[in-house]
């Protein structure tokens, strides 16, 4: 029996997931392989927005996360199709925590053989060359990574 080839290409739904998005999605067409996308919901934000909403009887903290969920399955899926997803299988995962500690986690559990990521992401800091969550991964992940620099500009062959 063949094992399939797993790609997990991480992506924060920044300007930049477009491009990582695409390359991820044109390594699987070449490889045959199987394509998983995650997103993790940072843990700061959920508790920027626990704080935020104490006292307000109203606000359900499960039903904001929920929310959030759907909302970044769509915009995942969204990104696929634009990118031209044809026959690739491909799955979307968000979660909730630490990005880079969520990221290896889905790694480990999905038994991934390639990471994507983006070496720029939500943050804007003009002096950060490689985002916090890009530059712990390269230390720690367990498997091989290909990196998309913030700067690469896409061939026409990945459009």
């Amino acid at each position: 029996m063949t094992q399939t080839f797993k790609i997990l290409a991480a992506v924060d739904l920044s300007d930049y997931s477009d491009t990582t998005v695409r390359y991820s999605l044109a390594i699987a067409k070449k490889m045959s392989a199987d394509l998983i996308l995650v997103n993790v919901i940072n843990q700061r934000d959920l508790d920027i927005v626990r704080r935020a909403m104490v006292g307000y009887d109203s606000f359900s903290f499960d039903d904001y996360l929920e929310e959030q969920i759907k909302d970044r399955r769509m915009r995942m899926t969204a990104l696929l199709e634009n990118a031209g997803r044809e026959n690739i299988r491909c799955r979307f995962i968000v979660k909730d925590g630490i990005p880079y500690q969520k990221i290896l986690e889905t790694v480990t559990t999905e038994g991934a053989d390639l990471l994507v990521v983006s070496t720029k992401g939500r943050s804007n800091l003009a002096d950060v060359m490689v985002g916090s969550t890009a530059s712990k991964l390269f230390r720690q992940s367990p498997i091989p990574m290909v990196s998309i620099p913030a700067t690469y500009i896409h061939p026409s062959w990945l459009l």
